[in-house]
Protein backbone atom coordinates (compact mmCIF):
# COMPACT_ATOMS: atom_id res chain seq x y z
CA UNK A 1 0.00 0.00 0.00
CA UNK A 2 0.75 3.65 -0.75
CA UNK A 3 1.18 5.97 2.62
CA UNK A 4 0.37 9.79 1.76
CA UNK A 5 2.63 11.74 3.91
CA UNK A 6 1.62 14.98 2.47
CA UNK A 7 -0.72 16.35 5.84
CA UNK A 8 2.22 15.71 8.22
CA UNK A 9 4.79 17.41 5.92
CA UNK A 10 2.51 20.65 5.63
CA UNK A 11 1.56 20.42 9.11
CA UNK A 12 5.64 20.52 9.81
CA UNK A 13 6.30 23.13 7.36
CA UNK A 14 3.31 25.30 8.60
CA UNK A 15 1.56 25.56 5.39
CA UNK A 16 -1.89 25.34 4.99
CA UNK A 17 -3.79 23.81 2.41
CA UNK A 18 -4.90 27.03 0.51
CA UNK A 19 -1.30 28.21 0.43
CA UNK A 20 0.09 25.27 -0.97
CA UNK A 21 -2.82 25.44 -3.48
CA UNK A 22 -1.70 29.10 -4.66
CA UNK A 23 2.39 27.63 -4.51
CA UNK A 24 1.84 24.87 -6.60
CA UNK A 25 -1.22 25.80 -8.59
CA UNK A 26 -2.74 22.68 -8.08
CA UNK A 27 -6.39 22.89 -7.38
CA UNK A 28 -7.75 23.26 -3.95
CA UNK A 29 -9.62 20.36 -4.22
CA UNK A 30 -7.36 18.09 -5.18
CA UNK A 31 -4.88 18.93 -2.11
CA UNK A 32 -7.84 18.65 -0.23
CA UNK A 33 -8.13 14.79 -1.48
CA UNK A 34 -4.71 14.53 -0.99
CA UNK A 35 -4.65 15.92 2.40
CA UNK A 36 -6.96 13.86 3.65
CA UNK A 37 -6.22 10.53 1.62
CA UNK A 38 -9.09 10.05 -0.18
CA UNK A 39 -7.15 10.52 -3.62
CA UNK A 40 -6.75 7.81 -5.62
CA UNK A 41 -4.72 8.57 -8.07
CA UNK A 42 -1.92 11.50 -8.51
CA UNK A 43 -0.53 12.89 -11.22
CA UNK A 44 3.40 12.89 -12.03
CA UNK A 45 2.76 16.57 -12.68
CA UNK A 46 1.36 17.63 -9.61
CA UNK A 47 4.09 15.23 -7.55
CA UNK A 48 6.78 17.32 -9.52
CA UNK A 49 5.38 20.73 -8.05
CA UNK A 50 4.32 19.50 -4.62
CA UNK A 51 8.64 18.47 -4.24
CA UNK A 52 9.50 21.33 -5.83
CA UNK A 53 7.59 23.71 -3.50
CA UNK A 54 8.15 21.31 0.21
CA UNK A 55 12.10 20.83 -1.10
CA UNK A 56 11.86 17.44 -0.63
CA UNK A 57 11.81 14.18 -2.84
CA UNK A 58 9.02 11.90 -3.89
CA UNK A 59 9.82 9.40 -1.06
CA UNK A 60 8.97 11.58 1.42
CA UNK A 61 5.33 12.75 0.46
CA UNK A 62 4.92 8.54 -0.40
CA UNK A 63 5.87 5.60 1.34
CA UNK A 64 5.44 2.05 0.26
CA UNK A 65 4.32 -0.88 2.74
CA UNK A 66 4.20 -4.36 1.55
CA UNK A 67 0.30 -5.11 1.57
CA UNK A 68 -0.31 -8.17 4.29
CA UNK A 69 -2.69 -9.59 1.52
CA UNK A 70 -0.77 -9.57 -1.73
CA UNK A 71 -2.82 -8.01 -4.80
CA UNK A 72 -0.85 -9.64 -7.14
CA UNK A 73 0.09 -12.49 -8.53
CA UNK A 74 -1.73 -15.72 -7.80
CA UNK A 75 -4.04 -13.11 -5.38
CA UNK A 76 -3.96 -10.74 -8.29
CA UNK A 77 -7.21 -8.21 -7.80
CA UNK A 78 -9.27 -6.98 -10.64
CA UNK A 79 -10.20 -3.45 -10.42
CA UNK A 80 -14.00 -3.94 -11.62
CA UNK A 81 -14.75 -0.37 -11.18
CA UNK A 82 -13.15 0.28 -14.66
CA UNK A 83 -15.20 0.15 -17.59
CA UNK A 84 -14.48 -3.20 -20.12
CA UNK A 85 -13.33 -0.64 -22.79
CA UNK A 86 -10.72 0.51 -20.69
CA UNK A 87 -9.47 -3.00 -19.50
CA UNK A 88 -8.55 -3.75 -23.22
CA UNK A 89 -12.23 -5.52 -23.75
CA UNK A 90 -15.24 -4.49 -26.59
CA UNK A 91 -18.33 -5.09 -26.49
CA UNK A 92 -19.78 -8.27 -28.11
CA UNK A 93 -23.29 -8.01 -29.55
Amino acid sequence: MIINHLSRLLGEKRISQAEFSKKTGIGKNVINMMYNDFAERVSLENIDRMCEVLDCSVGDIFEYVPNKIKKTGDNVIIDRRKSPRKQGKTDVK
